[in-house]
């Protein structure tokens, strides 16, 4: 398992260390790292769906076969059933 990323603050100018620097760390659990990565997975999906729904509507509005027989391969990857 490999370990995880740490964000690194760090703070300067305060009166009360004398001009010393101040490092403060900070991870981010496995859970948000998880929950954001399927958040935009499934938003990148959807995106990518619809844009191509609408591009397989332009298609059958202009009667364009060949375009239409094109987008539909690729449609199917969208497809589980």
């Amino acid at each position: 398992m490999r370990k995880q990323k740490k964000l690194i603050y760090v703070l300067r100018r305060d009166p009360g260390f004398k001009n010393r620097e101040v490092t403060a760390k900070r991870e981010l659990s496995f859970g948000i790292k998880l929950a954001s990565r399927l958040l935009l997975d499934e938003l990148s999906f959807q995106f990518n769906k619809d844009r191509l729904d609408d591009e397989i509507n332009t298609a059958i509005e202009n009667n364009d076969r060949d375009e239409f027989e094109r987008l539909s391969l690729k449609y199917q990857h969208y497809t589980w059933d």
